[in-house]
């Protein structure tokens, strides 16, 4: 299967070699941005590894000038590592000064996950936007939105930009098309876009982080701002980040409780989880005496790697003595399972004032 055929932003598997990607769809690598970025373990770590059009954003922080940072949250499961890294992105836009969008997608809920619109609202409350609270995120000056639930210019103008594109370049984006699928992706467009209307700010650079599989939204979107006539859009930057691997290996999932930690698993939970997930090292002590283990299959290596291990020389010599056999596959699942565990005890005492004040923003 190649590249092509895997990029589907509603049902993506995951990528191997990123690399690639960057190659064959036009990303560009952050390397260049990277001395700049320092402060920021997923840029550091090359966790977000590629971008389009990043520097307009990298000038806007540096200068101190206006920006946008738009995201939306999918309420269809669980909050769970996964989503707490992008949340950690969103966090840190939000300390450089950017002007923050979070758009719950109930409406594309709704038409792709079969989810009922009720359901998917509960979800985002209490899985996304409390765990954004706890998390550190300041939601009283963030941009919040439900898709079927907003204001009358968005609406608007996501009406006109469907003017904007043509059946034949969405299907050759997208493939294979339906009804849902096409509204769906104009609404995208007006979520990222629209944030540059007079009534939200106007025209500034803005910034969407993403996972790989939503590149196709980012194109088309930015083929349509540089179209649209109305108003004067600068085309979204994106910036991509790579999959957290799941417990099992694999691809995380919000729908399989065995292939993530969710941040309302119990302490307890978390480390029996982590100790079951998937490792790298040899089959005995002895094999992985002599042979070493491989620390970038290793579920747990990799979950120190994308964060829970904040030294980034900690981090190498783990991966260097791991790779050598010195250090067995046990260790760095205790490791990792006690700082599981005592993230989620500090994250869960937050939790139920987060929901409160959840709960109070989303009635205004």
């Amino acid at each position: 299967m190649n590249t092509q055929e895997r990029i589907d932003p509603w049902g993506s598997e995951g990528f191997g070699d990123y690399e690639k990607l960057i190659a064959e769809f036009g990303m560009e690598s952050l390397s260049p941005f990277k001395k700049d970025l320092s402060d920021n373990l997923l840029f550091r770590r090359n966790i977000i590894f590629g971008h389009r059009d990043f520097g307009k954003i990298l000038d806007a922080i540096k200068h101190k000038k206006p920006y946008a940072m738009m995201t939306g949250l999918m309420p269809s499961g669980k909050f769970h590592l996964g989503h707490k890294m992008v949340a950690d992105e969103i966090i840190w836009h939000q300390k450089k000064g950017a002007d923050v969008f979070v758009c719950a997608a109930d409406l594309e809920a709704y038409l792709m996950r079969d989810i009922t619109l009720s359901e998917a609202k509960k979800i985002a409350v209490e899985e996304y936007v409390a765990n954004y609270i706890a998390l550190g995120l300041d939601m009283r000056k963030v941009h919040f939105w439900f898709q079927t639930d907003y204001e009358t210019p968005y609406y608007r103008f996501r009406d006109t930009l469907s003017h904007r594109t043509t059946f034949n370049e969405m299907k050759a984006i997208y493939g294979t098309l339906s009804p849902e699928k096409i509204f769906s992706v104009i609404t995208q467009a007006a979520d990222i876009l629209h944030p540059q209307l007079p009534e939200y700010g106007g025209p500034r650079p803005t910034v969407v982080p993403v996972g790989a599989d939503q590149d196709p939204h980012i194109r088309l979107t930015r083929d349509i701002a540089g179209r649209h006539k109305e108003h004067s859009l600068i085309p979204p930057s994106a910036t991509y980040h790579k999959f957290m691997p799941g417990l099992l290996g694999g691809k995380m999932s919000s729908s399989n409780p065995k292939s993530h930690i969710a941040l309302t698993d119990s302490p307890k939970e978390a480390k029996k989880k982590v100790l079951a997930a998937f490792s790298g090292g040899g089959v005995t002590v002895e094999e992985h005496k002599k042979n070493g283990g491989n620390p970038e299959v290793d579920v747990a290596c990799q979950y120190l790697f994308y964060g829970f291990e904040e030294d980034d020389r900690k981090v190498i010599k783990i991966f260097e003595d791991y790779r050598a056999g010195t250090l067995m596959t046990g260790e760095v699942k205790k490791l990792l399972a006690d700082k599981v565990a005592a993230f989620l005890e500090a994250h869960q005492a937050k939790y139920p004032e987060a929901l409160r004040e959840a709960k109070e923003i989303v009635k205004k």
